[in-house]
């Protein structure tokens, strides 16, 4: 019984691979009924996550697209090819990167509107962080050219959730300036927000960008996620200040980096004595009132706990 499901089994995904199509261009025929999941063809412009090291975090659905469209826009025509090797697609491969998006953005807005589509990839992970490619997405939204989001791997996303620090509120803040002035400064802009921060940078520089965060952004926990799902992944936690003097002892480590920094700390409450001089300052001057949304605010003690030592300082005769 055993053997016969077995069977089964794999007859069944020796059909669903048959009729997948992955690597080739084969349009499905008018009589098959299409499910919900695929209603058709891709259309416009295909934005493609690739793998960000393991060959194998790609999605079924981004091979079939990969394998369907009529050319592949790729930051290094070297690195999509080796990928696409591996997966049997071969495709017409389109160079746009930094250096030449804007010579040949216009061929693929071309190439588009004449009917055909076109996936964007980059060398690693989800285009558009931390590459032209929202300039492209800008220019087909402008032609009325449709945009499809295949969504899969990023360092970003992979660093974030294995850091082991607050994922509900983050800001991705892409690479940092290469010199302690410039990196400084956009710390400093960075210090008040109330998230986790996600931050690349380049290995010969984590040294030193630790230590200008550990100077600007204070005492933080913070991880260091290097290699994210190659061989040699590994992750770093500890104190701004700890794994800055680490990276700066052992030198600059090998492979890609993705700094992870935890919110500001909450500031301590202020004493009861220092509340009961600023609302008897107050209360000399205001309406209760007033006197206790004033206190509220310049301490950040909930207004109920002010108001209710407010009452108590009235009774007292303060």
């Amino acid at each position: 019984m055993r053997k016969n499901r077995s069977s089964a089994a794999s007859s069944s995904l020796a059909e669903a691979k048959s009729q997948s199509g992955l690597g080739r261009r084969a349009k499905p025929s008018h009589g098959t009924r299409r499910s919900k999941q695929r209603p058709g063809p891709p259309t416009g412009l295909q934005v493609v996550a690739t793998p960000i090291g393991n060959a194998q975090d790609i999605t079924v659905r981004a091979l079939e697209v990969l394998g369907w469209v009529d050319a592949i826009a790729c930051e290094d025509t070297r690195v999509t090819a080796k990928l696409l090797a591996i997966h049997g697609i071969s495709k017409p491969l389109l160079a746009y990167h930094e250096h030449n998006a804007e010579k040949a953005r216009p061929e693929i807005i071309w190439r588009l509107k004449s009917g055909e589509t076109v996936a964007l990839v980059s060398d690693a992970g989800t285009p558009l962080i931390s590459d032209p490619g929202y300039k492209l997405v800008k220019a087909c939204i402008e032609e009325d050219i449709p945009v499809t989001p295949l969504p899969g791997a990023s360092s970003v996303l992979a660093a974030l959730v294995a850091s082991g620090l607050p994922t509900d509120r983050f800001l991705f803040a892409g690479f940092l300036p290469p010199k302690t002035t410039g990196r400084r400064r956009v710390l400093g802009e960075l210090a008040g927000v109330p998230a986790t921060l996600v931050i690349m940078e380049s290995a010969k520089r984590l040294g030193p960008s630790l230590t200008d965060m550990a100077a600007v952004l204070g005492e933080r926990d913070a991880v260091v996620a290097r290699e994210m799902t190659k061989m040699f992944e590994s992750i770093r936690r500890g104190a701004l200040a700890d794994l800055a003097r680490h990276y700066i002892e052992t030198g600059p480590p090998k492979g890609e980096v993705v700094i992870v920094v935890g919110p500001p700390r909450p500031a301590a409450a202020p004493a009861a004595a220092d509340v009961d001089r600023e609302l008897k300052r107050a209360l000399k001057n205001m309406t209760l009132r007033d006197a206790v949304d004033g206190v509220a605010h310049s301490t950040g003690i909930a207004r109920r706990e002010v108001y209710a030592r407010a009452l108590q300082l009235k009774k007292a005769g303060a």
